[in-house]
């Protein structure tokens, strides 16, 4: 499995990963009975049907205010879904290719993975425990006709933070990382001084060279996020 640690500033660096072969299902855990086995093949179920909806709203004009509002749900979920890919699938490794910019040392780079494998378990354990409340008190609205979206949203993100815990804590305890220099991720970081266009346009080309379609998307909203 390879990493790819992307410079987003002269000292800072978030970590990207995209999955060549998508899954639909998120752990191959073995079946078991009782609410924990029902809860993961609801998640499951809820994961399939976001993916094969895709993470674009559609055009609902003609259908009901319940059918866009889950069209809109599964867009949404199959875009986080894509963002967490990363954590989920190092749930599952021993051993992951750091794939960094070559001007910068290993040496510099494993501790500020592992600085953002930390913040992303403590992150993810706080939103664990107010979504669980979510959750339960969803279950209030069981009742009501309809799919019951809020129970949907709450499904999804107690279940994506606690695999999303997993593959972190495995990160950054049990995977043995390993160095790869990459001098196109050099470039990223001149791209961050050009123009919004330029820069866009200098990534898509990165993007390119390193096969990685989504990098640009990526690129855009962490560094929005650093300098906004």
């Amino acid at each position: 499995m390879d990493v790819f640690v992307i410079p987003v500033g002269s000292d800072r660096f978030e970590l990207y990963y995209e999955q060549q072969i998508e899954e639909t299902e998120p752990d191959a855990d073995p079946a078991s009975t009782g609410i924990i086995a029902r809860f993961q093949r609801r998640f499951s179920e809820l994961l399939r049907e976001a993916e094969e909806h895709g993470d674009e709203e559609k055009d609902q004009t003609a259908t009901s205010w319940t059918q866009r509002m889950q069209d809109r749900m599964m867009a949404w979920i199959a875009r986080r879904v894509t963002e967490q890919r990363l954590l989920w699938n190092l749930r599952k490794q021993e051993r992951v290719v750091a794939v960094h910019p070559s001007d910068t040392p290993f040496d510099v780079v494993l501790p500020r993975i592992q600085q953002s494998l930390q913040r992303d378990f403590e992150r993810h354990r706080f939103w664990l425990v107010v979504d669980t409340i979510g959750l339960i008190a969803s279950g209030a609205l069981a009742l009501l006709p309809g799919p019951n979206l809020i129970a949907y949203y709450f499904l999804f993100r107690v279940g994506g933070h606690w695999l999303s815990m997993r593959g972190a804590s495995q990160g950054r305890r049990r995977v043995q990382w390993e160095s790869r220099p990459c001098d196109p991720l050099n470039d990223l970081r001149a791209a961050l001084v050009l123009p919004r266009r330029e820069r866009y346009s200098r990534v898509q080309q990165i993007a390119s060279t390193l096969h990685l379609r989504k990098l640009p998307t990526f690129f855009e909203r962490v560094t929005a996020k650093k300098t906004g």
